[in-house]
């Protein structure tokens, strides 16, 4: 999970690079596409399991997912990489809600305070006395949102699919759906909404090397994520896992020259990691 992590902020250090010259909504098509390619091998090896039955959820995750993913790309082409990564990794408090609600999950009240700490995690990571509340913040949570919609419906599809259907659907979906998004652009004019409409620039030079780059990074990082999980206890990897901020904002200082956060946004990023860890203890 240490190397995934590592593997993750060097993917956000290639999207920005990328972003730089293309449209965060192409970003996204090039970073599902290598895992549309690297699932469908696999299926040649080794057919799909599972009985099925529960399309419209899977087509939620999908969309949940993608929808994640756009918000955060788009927030990492336009504020420091430790900071989008931080936002994305507000998923396990917005996770424990949704069980809550939707599953039916029993939450102690000992997760209900690991939740407020969360809270007040966010509120600090916006920048409540520097900054206004803005564009950037808002689809930082909504990045957050969306994947503990997506994570949500994942632990009941499970019992229906097998996990290559399951990440499939989100990859899938993450590759059509820019296509059709960016065939739209031309006839919408919002520009409040470019992160979701954007026309198709074609990469040149050493752009191409950005998106391999992005796309086999994120892809190893997946892989070693899902073995992570696989060999060990859930909450022991998703603490791990949290070293993903320190990494992003290391290479975003050293390789984008982004600046270094200051006392009030490191004590939210230092709330949010310790609601995660909470949350995730049981």
């Amino acid at each position: 999970m240490l190397f995934a992590s590592i593997l993750f902020a060097g993917m956000g250090v290639f999207a920005k690079l990328a972003s730089q010259q293309l449209p965060s909504l192409e970003v996204v098509f090039f970073r599902n596409v290598f895992g549309v390619f690297a699932v469908s091998a696999s299926l040649l090896h080794r057919p799909m399991q599972g009985e099925g039955g529960k399309p419209l959820l899977l087509l939620f995750r999908g969309v949940a997912g993608f929808l994640a993913l756009l918000c955060f790309f788009y927030d990492i082409a336009h504020i420091p990489l430790g900071e989008a990564m931080t936002y994305s990794k507000t998923s396990p408090i917005w996770t424990a809600i949704f069980a809550a609600l939707l599953l039916g999950e029993h939450l102690p009240k000992s997760a209900w305070f690991a939740v407020f700490i969360g809270f007040l995690g966010i509120v600090l990571i916006t920048d409540p006395f520097g900054t206004p509340f803005d564009k950037y913040d808002i689809l930082g949570i909504l990045s957050g949102i969306g994947a503990a919609l997506a994570y949500t419906s994942v632990r009941e599809l499970k019992r229906y699919y097998d996990t290559r259907a399951i990440v499939l659907s989100f990859m899938g979906v993450g590759t059509v759906g820019p296509l059709l998004l960016m065939l739209a652009a031309p006839y919408i004019d919002a520009p409040w909404l470019d992160f979701i409409f954007a026309k198709f620039v074609m990469p040149r030079g050493i752009v191409w090397l950005d998106v391999l780059a992005m796309g086999v990074l994120a892809t190893l990082a997946q892989i070693y994520m899902t073995k992570a999980y696989g060999v060990t206890k859930a909450g022991i990897v998703g603490t791990v896992s949290y070293s993903n901020i320190l990494f992003s904002i290391i290479l975003g200082i050293i390789f984008l020259g982004d600046p270094f956060p200051d006392m009030v946004k490191i004590l939210g990023i230092i709330l949010i990691v310790l609601s995660g860890i909470l949350v995730a203890r049981k």
